[in-house]
């Protein structure tokens, strides 16, 4: 579901919007000096239980009371990347201020007030049911300042970051297997918050672990040295291990790495930017030392060879 304020009459947009957010997130209480003439857009992600949503908004204040919760609590905890702008949230507990990178926790079961700039988010909506902690347990994360620049953080960051950019590649059936994922790096980010680790099961440790290291691979593409061995060692796990691991994602470590970099060999050689750039410097940059195996590599998985692919991006063809 997308919204967009300007596809709504002035005069109902703040209205549609507080309704759009008792629908994505819980009933709340808005208030906002630009409410004569709110700008919001919103995209919605339905994962099944859980819901993944993108926004951007005017400056505004976000209330749940009491007397809301009592009538309506979905039961939730609410994680929101700061995509841009800043903010602050109150609780009884807790005061606590936020700004770009970082990531917002809250529950639907608090009554908090929050007062936001314009501010470009995304964020996650689980049901508290789904997190294999201790509900009092859990409860001590919300308002916890928590960057999104560094370990279980910065995963989680990551994960929702790709997955809105980018819907294409994902089918409606893809929802439910995606808001697993979703759900184990929220339970792994708060466990870790609470150095209560000890609480997820092994299931969740792994596929913490497998997503670990699809986002090392990703960072070191470009190391020649990049190997079963060594991506195993990095994360002091045998190579059978390893394998094992990619075996349960239905591919192998090498093809993985491979389709990666096949892909950003592919972006490359259709960026206008870099059409001076040979294209064996550009295998090479993505592992591929020899071009014979690239250009081999290169029409297997796509059809045609990396010179025809790089005359046809939009430059070569004006």
């Amino acid at each position: 579901m997308v919204f967009r304020s300007e596809d709504v009459p002035a005069a109902d947009r703040f209205d549609y919007w507080v309704e759009l957010l008792g629908r994505s997130h819980a009933p709340m209480e808005l208030r906002s000096d630009c409410a004569d003439d709110f700008r919001a857009s919103q995209r919605v992600l339905d994962l099944g239980a859980v819901t993944v949503w993108s926004a951007a908004f005017a400056p505004q204040v976000f209330r749940r009371m009491p007397k809301m919760i009592r009538q309506s609590d979905p039961e939730t905890y609410s994680l929101s990347l700061v995509l841009s702008g800043t903010g602050a949230g109150v609780w009884r507990h807790r005061e606590t201020a936020y700004k770009s990178q970082d990531l917002f926790i809250t529950s639907t079961s608090l009554p908090s007030e929050i007062h936001s700039t314009g501010v470009a988010t995304v964020a996650v909506e689980v049901p508290k049911a789904l997190l294999p902690l201790p509900r009092d347990m859990a409860a001590r994360v919300v308002g916890a300042p928590v960057s999104a620049q560094e370990g279980m953080g910065a995963l989680l960051a990551q994960f929702l970051t790709q997955l809105t950019a980018d819907t294409a590649a994902y089918q409606p059936s893809d929802g439910p297997r995606l808001g697993t994922v979703v759900t184990d790096l929220v339970a792994a980010l708060f466990a870790h918050t609470l150095e209560a680790a000890d609480f997820l099961p092994p299931e969740t440790h792994q596929r913490m672990l497998t997503l670990r290291i699809k986002s090392f691979i990703r960072e070191h593409l470009h190391d020649p040295q990049l190997t079963p061995t060594t991506i195993a060692a990095a994360h002091y796990i045998s190579t059978s291990y390893l394998h094992c691991l990619f075996r349960d994602e239905d591919t192998t470590v090498a093809a993985w790495i491979r389709r990666l970099r096949l892909e950003a060999a592919r972006r490359d050689l259709a960026d206008p930017a870099l059409h001076a750039v040979p294209i064996h410097a550009i295998a090479t940059r993505w592992g591929f030392p020899r071009a014979a195996d690239f250009t081999r590599a290169f029409r297997t998985a796509y059809g045609l060879p990396p010179r025809d692919h790089r005359r046809q991006a939009p430059e070569f063809l004006e």
